[in-house]
C-alpha cells in the first residue's frame, strides 16, 4: 500500500463503515470457530492495528507488518500491547518457526506478488487444528483506480481462491462472498471511476455521517445472514481454512 493509504487508514478505520462493518462480520465468524481460550493468534499485514484489539478477544495476539510507519502507528494506537514485528511474505516471516491456532490475513493477500508461496508458508505455521481466516477483494472485472491506489496485484474469483488454497494443502471450511447488500453501489462507483477518471478513487475517505451510519448498519447486518448461509456474490470474499485431514 502507498504511504498515503496507510495514513488514511489510520485516520478512518475506527469509524469508516467498511472497517467497522468488516470487524463486526469477522467477530461473529471468529466466535463460531470456538477457538481454545489460550489460542495463539497471528495477524499478517496488520496495517495500522485496527483489528488487533478485536482479535485479542480470541487469544494471545502477535502481528506482522512490513511498513515501519504502519507498525509505529499500530504500536501507539494499542499502547504497545502486542508483539508487532517487521516482515513480508513469503520470504521474511518473523514467526516462521512458530505455530498458531489462528492466522488472519484481512485484505492482505491481494497485495502480495507471490500469493501461492504465501499460502504455502502459512500452512507451515498453522497448528494441527488451527484455522486460517482471510478476506480478499472479489471479481477482476471490478478492477479500478481504487485497486491501483491501494497497490493491489489482483482481485479473486471464488474458483481462483479455491484453486490456490487447495494447492497450498488447505481444506476450506467456509468460502463465501460478502459486502453483498452494497454490491450494486460498488459496481456503479467502479463504472464512474472508469468513465470520469481522475486521481482519487470513489470510496476513499469517510462519507457524510448519515451515509456512513447507514452503510455501517447495512454492511454489519450481513453478519446475521452469514451466520446461516453463504452469500452468492459480493465485493469481497472470505475464507476459513484448515489443513487437509486435520
Amino acid at each position: 500500500m502507498s504511504p498515503e493509504a496507510y495514513t488514511e487508514m489510520a485516520d478512518v478505520e475506527s469509524r469508516h463503515w467498511w472497517f467497522v462493518g468488516r470487524r463486526a462480520i469477522l467477530t461473529c465468524l471468529l466466535e463460531d470457530l470456538r477457538l481454545p481460550p489460550d489460542a495463539t493468534v497471528l495477524e499478517i499485514g496488520a496495517g495500522t492495528g485496527g483489528n488487533l484489539i478485536m482479535l485479542s478477544r480470541f487469544g494471545q495476539v502477535s502481528a506482522m507488518e512490513m511498513d515501519s510507519n504502519a507498525r509505529e502507528i499500530a504500536t501507539k494506537k494499542t499502547g504497545g500491547r502486542f508483539d508487532i514485528r517487521a516482515g513480508y511474505c513469503p520470504e521474511k516471516i518473523p514467526f516462521a518457526n512458530e505455530k498458531f491456532d489462528l492466522i488472519c490475513l484481512f485484505d492482505v493477500l491481494e497485495h502480495i506478488e507471490d500469493d501461492q508461496g504465501t499460502l504455502n508458508a502459512i500452512g507451515q505455521m498453522l497448528s494441527e487444528r488451527g484455522r486460517v481466516v482471510l478476506t480478499v477483494p472479489a471479481y477482476q472485472w471490478l478492477w479500478s483506480f481504487h485497486d491501483e491506489f491501494l497497490h493491489h496485484k489482483r482481485r479473486y474469483s471464488r474458483m481462483e481462491l479455491l484453486r490456490r488454497t487447495d494447492q497450498a494443502g488447505f481444506q476450506l471450511v467456509r468460502l463465501s462472498y460478502f459486502n453483498t447488500l452494497l454490491f450494486p453501489l460498488a459496481v456503479l462507483a467502479r463504472i464512474k471511476d472508469r468513465l470520469v477518471g481522475g486521481n482519487k478513487a470513489s470510496g476513499t475517505g469517510t462519507p457524510p455521517a448519515l451515509v456512513n451510519a447507514l452503510f455501517t448498519r447495512l454492511f454489519s447486518a450481513e453478519r446475521f445472514i452469514l451466520g446461516g448461509m453463504d452469500l452468492p456474490f459480493g465485493v469481497s470474499l472470505l475464507a476459513v481454512m484448515q489443513k487437509k485431514g486435520s
